[in-house]
């Protein structure tokens, strides 16, 4: 196995840590605390680069905050100094890791994400049920054949061993000085010896390095050829119920060494007909649906945002944008009719508002509403 020394310098230099602050500050650029650290950029990235070369960079303490997206989901998040840090660790790792990473870990990646694995899982939904091949007094269409066995990992962020974690990373990394900042930035978390700041990138990237262990083993050692994983949550598909239960036990006898189990309400096979729960949709052979939660939540926040705008907090432009930037994800599943009732009702809004929308029209984001007609 090839293994790196070296990287501190690269890590420390001024070139990465500029890199390290535009990713950032990505989609954050008028927030104050990133203005501010631009008002005296060059000093404030120089001083940075200062402490970690001299070793006495220390990371602060997280802010702790609840969001519901829906379930409940406990942030903690870093100052922005420490965040470009995390991105700056990021940028030297990545390339080294993105050569073991297998092509079906989804999360976090360039040129991966939600999109490339529902494309990925109708590929293993063709191939498995052979062209859609359906079963005896099949009802529909959809009834196809095969299984699945969709499975979560019960409270992964929380649980993965610090220890374990930076032994995973020294077969790769020889540079202790890069250890020993990525040990002072796991050290940050509430527990000292177990878990990881959901909300940190690092963590994020470090989640993809634990389970790629989980990875080799589905593929190399249980030889699932369909097989994807998206952060925690994973999918095998097979043709045979009873190899995916072999599977099953093998994976949490397996989740043991690296001290992960399964959630159990959340990890079972399924028939493939029954439809298989998604990064959102319930996916059928011929349409997928978007999910009741995920839906209820984002009329939720289509609320807000029409809130907002009534009150004038945000323009037309906005409001249009954020829509938007949602179509794009509900348009993978079969929701034409429903972004179609969408778009009705922001034209409704807009227009009760006339001096709104001749502003509007003039505006240079304008076009955006032509991406959204299109979508629909």
């Amino acid at each position: 196995m090839k293994s790196y020394k070296n990287l501190y310098p690269k890590l420390c230099s001024f070139s990465n840590l500029e890199k390290a602050f535009e990713k950032a500050k990505e989609g954050k650029s008028t927030l104050p605390y990133v203005l501010e650290f631009e008002k005296d950029f060059t000093n404030n990235l120089l001083l940075l680069k200062h402490e970690l070369e001299t070793l006495t960079y220390s990371p602060k303490p997280l802010t702790r905050f609840v969001i519901h997206d829906p379930k409940t989901r406990v942030i903690r998040k870093s100052i922005f100094r420490d965040r470009i840090v995390h991105h700056a660790i990021v940028n030297i790792l990545e390339p080294i890791y993105e050569k073991v990473f297998i092509d079906d870990s989804y999360a976090n990646r360039v040129g991966k994400g939600t999109v490339a694995a529902l494309q990925r899982f109708d590929r293993f939904q063709r191939k498995v049920s052979r062209n859609g091949t359906l079963v005896k007094c099949a009802r529909n269409n959809n009834m196809i054949r095969g299984y699945a066995f969709k499975a979560d990992i019960k409270q992964f962020f929380d649980s993965v061993d610090q220890e374990l974690l930076m032994h995973i990373l020294r077969r790769k990394i020889k540079d202790r000085k890069v250890r020993e900042l990525i040990c002072s930035i796991l050290k940050n978390f509430h527990d000292k010896e177990k878990g990881m700041p959901l909300g940190n990138m690092t963590s994020q990237f470090f989640a993809n390095v634990y389970l790629n262990e989980l990875d080799y083993f589905v593929k190399h050692t249980l030889k699932m050829k369909y097989y994807l994983r998206y952060v925690d949550d994973f999918v095998i598909i097979h043709e045979s119920k009873e190899t995916l239960q072999e599977c099953k036990e093998k994976i949490e006898n397996y989740l043991v060494s690296l001290k992960l189990e399964l959630h159990q309400n959340k990890s079972k096979i399924f028939s493939m007909h029954s439809g298989i729960g998604l990064l959102g949709f319930r996916v059928f052979y011929y349409y997928k649906l978007l999910r009741k939660r995920n839906l209820a939540q984002f009329w939720k926040h289509l609320e807000d945002l029409e809130d907002q705008y009534t009150k004038e907090i945000i323009s037309g432009t906005r409001l249009f944008i954020c829509v938007q930037g949602w179509f794009s994800y509900a348009m993978w599943g079969n929701t034409y009719r429903l972004r179609k009732n969408i778009r009705k009702r922001i034209d409704k809004l807009i227009q009760e508002n006339q001096e709104e929308m001749n502003k509007f029209s003039g505006d240079k984001y304008a076009s955006q509403i032509l991406v959204i007609e299109k979508t629909c």
